[in-house]
């Protein structure tokens, strides 16, 4: 680790750490802890976005925060809308974005931060997101397309290690990636100024996706350094539910619709509703094989039902 650290003028802040919150009050204590016992050297401030939350979230960070600043929305307003009120008043070089389910571990924004020191191009870097066992989670993507949606993203890692980066793989030094996920990663307040901020059309899927695609197009760079650990308790600040499920899908196509020809969005929406017809399929075949008595497929099935019967329901109508 290169224990160089950063020189101040007055009032210079190299990060601005911006959490957005929505009923994570028993998360977010230790989120907050984790950026105080590790950001070392670093000059830096904390914002949280309350999107309206009815735990008393607020009347914690009043209580034991008090020198965070705070933004109240009285509306869910999404991950991406809050981000951006943060990003309008925020004074850091960088803006680290973590999700309120995501605990540093020590050194691990130097390390980000070394990076984007060092690599003047470099818009968006992220660490290796782990879960609380210390296992690797998904921390980069690549960028959907016809091949990926089609194929599944594992064997494409498997067979194309270095167009396709995963957990799978020990890397040593920090790579290019497509996107990185958002539960924490460093943004260049100079790239976002040019590219500009998340759309806001996302509610809570693909804005990171949507912006690093921007950034991308722009010129610039996206980076994981794989020795930048974070802990992640994945999916707890959304939950998961089917609802979550087809925001998701909404996202998708959104992100599809903006970014490609309309021949290649209804390509990809129709591989993608071929995917879920056969994952239907065999998730009704394997329950009929088990009569029916394990729980978990039916619920899977359920979900797979409940999906189709969106997509064709939006075919109708022509949303989604």
């Amino acid at each position: 680790m290169n224990n160089y650290r950063p020189e101040h003028k007055s009032g210079e802040i190299d990060i601005s750490v911006i959490i957005v919150n929505w009923n994570t009050k028993e998360l977010i204590q230790n989120c907050l802890d984790s950026v105080y016992r590790t950001m070392g050297n670093l000059a830096f401030e904390i914002i949280v976005v309350d999107n309206a939350s009815s735990d008393g979230s607020l009347l914690l960070l009043d209580k034991k925060y008090p020198q965070v600043i705070k933004i109240s929305n009285q509306e869910n307003r999404g991950f991406g809308a809050a981000n951006n009120q943060a990003f309008a008043i925020m004074k850091g070089k960088y803006a680290l974005l973590l999700n309120t389910d995501a605990m540093l571990t020590p050194d691990a924004v130097n390390k980000l931060w070394f990076l984007a020191e060092a690599r003047p191009r470099a818009a968006i870097i992220c660490g290796q997101l782990l879960n609380a066992g210390g296992k690797k989670q998904n921390s980069v993507a690549a960028f959907p397309t016809l091949l990926t949606l089609a194929v599944n993203t594992s064997l494409l890692e498997y067979l194309f290690p270095k167009h396709y980066p995963s957990k799978r793989y020990k890397h040593i030094e920090p790579i290019e990636v497509d996107s990185a996920i958002g539960a924490c990663m460093l943004i260049r307040k100079k790239a976002l100024d040019e590219v500009g901020f998340f759309d806001e059309r996302y509610f809570f899927f693909f804005e990171e996706t949507d912006l690093a695609y921007a950034i991308k197009c722009a010129g610039w760079g996206i980076y994981q350094v794989p020795d930048a650990f974070i802990h992640h308790l994945q999916g707890q600040s959304i939950g998961h539910n089917i609802q979550s499920r087809i925001e998701f899908f909404r996202s998708r196509y959104q992100f599809l619709r903006k970014w490609h020809s309309p021949v290649y969005y209804y390509l990809a929406r129709g591989i993608i509703i071929l995917r879920l017809i056969i994952d239907w399929l065999l998730s009704f075949i394997v329950m009929a094989a088990t009569l029916g008595l394990v729980k978990k497929l039916r619920q899977k099935l359920t979900v797979y039902s409940r999906l189709i019967f969106w997509h064709l329901k939006n075919c109708i109508t022509h949303q989604g």
